[in-house]
């Protein structure tokens, strides 16, 4: 198990109740931490969670840590945030294609398995909770989380509330057609944000390129080329560098996400956009946020034309705001 950085205390009311355990399925890992009545973490780590052994496998990963957790701190509650199209109301992972679950009733079997009440949330909802409370929102009653990675997600705070939705799917950008033309995306659309602007999109779409351009196959890792390895955020170096593969497909991605946000800003009008999510926090290890706040800020000015545009900035919360908004849940109830 690897320990995690530390976030600072939480400010603002603590629960009297006493400690809650936090639960995050993020990717392939499973994020858990113990937050005490007096608002400081007593526990934090990372699990790994091979999404590959399919569903049952991170059920039970995420059962096993729970338990070993409970036993040690005998939480009050619990909050658990998970990927995918959630329904808090019913208490239903209704679907998530990365994880391969289907109307899954997590919340009521973690509530039987620990004994204790379970809050259950969308996780990027829940970050969008934390970054308005903690991170890059906080001053701001009305802001958009940007979620950025393997998908694309977003979640809206209006008036200080998070915007959930009629059926519960409010913020499914990474699913809204910006290229009607475009390449199919997994959901059984063309043309989504996400099929040209998430990590796999760009990954498979830099290589396609390359390969192109060396006379390769563009299905090949690298197109040929040696690059494997290399990663999205390595592509976006590149772009800044000036490598015509490479600017050609960060542009694309840049102009699917710019689109986006310009149709979330004239519906939604938040005052502030936060980016985060997995590739945001890769991009700041790299020493690229910056550079990509300002590649899409400028693109979303150009898009706008009596709205005002919105303040673009990087969580601050460094991988952290979806545990963290899951401690939030169920200090909450």
């Amino acid at each position: 198990m690897t320990r995690l950085p530390g976030l600072p205390r939480l400010p603002g009311p603590t629960c009297d109740h006493g400690d809650v355990l936090a639960l995050e399925i993020a990717g392939d890992r499973i994020e858990a931490g113990v937050l005490g009545a007096d608002g400081a973490w007593r526990h934090r780590e990372s699990r790994p969670s091979d999404s590959a052994l399919g569903s049952d496998s991170i059920i039970d990963a995420l059962v096993d840590c729970a338990t070993e957790l409970s036993r040690r701190y005998t939480p009050v509650a619990a909050g658990v945030a998970v990927p995918g199209i959630v329904d808090e109301r019913t208490g239903l992972a209704v679907f998530s294609a990365h994880l391969r679950w289907r109307d899954l009733p997590l919340p009521r079997w973690l509530a039987d398995e620990l004994g204790i009440p379970v809050a259950f949330g969308h996780d990027v909802r829940a970050a969008a909770l934390a970054e308005a409370q903690f991170g890059a929102g906080q001053g701001s009653r009305s802001l958009l989380l940007l979620s950025l990675g393997a998908g694309v997600a977003s979640a809206a705070v209006l008036d200080g509330r998070i915007l959930v939705g009629g059926q519960g799917r409010a913020g499914e950008l990474g699913h809204l057609v910006v290229q009607p033309d475009g390449p199919s995306c997994p959901c059984g659309g063309r043309g989504c944000v996400e099929s040209l602007a998430s990590t796999t999109a760009l990954l498979a779409r830099y290589r396609e390129a390359r390969g192109a351009a060396d006379g390769t196959t563009g299905g090949a890792a690298g197109g040929g080329t040696g690059d494997a390895a290399v990663d999205a955020a390595e592509v976006v170096r590149r772009a800044h560098d000036g490598e015509p593969a490479a600017v050609a497909v960060w542009r694309q991605a840049v102009a699917a996400l710019a689109d986006a946000l310009c149709a979330a800003v004239v519906v939604l009008d938040p005052k502030r956009v936060v980016l985060g999510g997995h590739f945001a926090e890769t991009l700041r290890v790299a020493d690229l946020l910056p550079q990509v706040c300002a590649d899409l800020s400028a693109a979303l000015a150009e898009r706008l034309t009596v709205q005002a545009p919105p303040a673009l900035v990087p969580t601050t919360l460094h991988g952290q705001a979806g545990c963290l908004g899951a401690a939030l849940l169920a200090r909450r109830g």
